[in-house]
């Protein structure tokens, strides 16, 4: 086991249990999974992102396997220059910014966005004819929130729920966007010192355990109306809001 005890190891195979059952079945179930990765790796935060990446880039290929036809192409083009807008200021603050500010600054814009989706709903708003700002605004927060911590997964949900995406087309558009984004994290996490010698150890350790996250996901989708798929979805982004800003 290395030098990880017991208790590390079982927080990061719990992880990866989320991480596999959220590419396959339930977005945004692989929230926790961030706290537990950081929960591995008490006094060293940055590194329990660099030790999640190569975890969910593993959940990724699985989401891929299963959904990368339902793919909807034309928003994941349009989100590709304003994603990597959005990275660039993410490694600078990855760089500069306390801990515990940068994860308040990212549960305040996921709970703006969340709100804002809500009062969508209960209004009946339809999709905005013109809505590049919207496109704009979700690709610059995405991949500032990818890059610090990992944490675009409720951005990109609130913004597909509110495209009134078919769950297949959801979980296919989001395999190839984080495929595509995750895959493009690696150098600038390794030039960090995110990504170690250790944390790929710690990750060959746990990964065999997203297998098992993502068969459970492929089931529980069989069985998930649309309506509950998208509550779900947004609820779970609503807990990352208030886990982020308060604990």
């Amino acid at each position: 086991m290395g030098d990880f005890g017991l208790t590390a190891l079982g927080m990061g195979a719990a992880a990866a249990l989320l991480v596999g059952f959220s590419k396959t079945g339930m977005p945004g179930a692989a929230i926790p999974a961030v706290a537990l990765m950081a929960d591995a790796f008490p006094e060293q935060t940055r590194l329990s992102v660099g030790a999640l990446l190569p975890i969910l880039l593993v959940g990724d290929l699985f989401a891929l396997s299963y959904y990368r036809r339902h793919a909807d192409w034309g928003r994941l083009i349009e989100l590709v220059p304003y994603v990597l807008a959005g990275m660039l200021p993410g490694y600078w603050v990855l760089a500069t910014l306390p801990d515990d500010n940068l994860r308040k600054l990212l549960g305040a814009i996921i709970l703006v966005l969340l709100v804002v989706q809500l009062v969508r709903q209960w209004c009946g708003w339809q999709p905005l004819p013109n809505r590049r700002w919207l496109v704009g605004t979700t690709g610059l927060l995405a991949g500032f929130g990818t890059t610090v911590g990992n944490a675009a997964g409720p951005i990109m949900s609130i913004y597909m729920v509110g495209q009134r995406l078919e769950k297949r087309e959801f979980l296919g558009t989001a395999a190839w966007f984080f495929f595509i984004v995750n895959l493009s994290k690696i150098p600038g996490f390794v030039l960090l010192g995110m990504i170690t010698r250790r944390t790929l150890v710690f990750d060959l350790m746990v990964v065999p355990v997203v297998v098992i996250g993502a068969a459970m996901g492929v089931l529980v989708l069989k069985r998930l109306p649309q309506g509950v798929f998208n509550g779900l979805v947004l609820s779970l982004a609503g807990v990352a809001a208030v886990r982020l800003l308060f604990f």
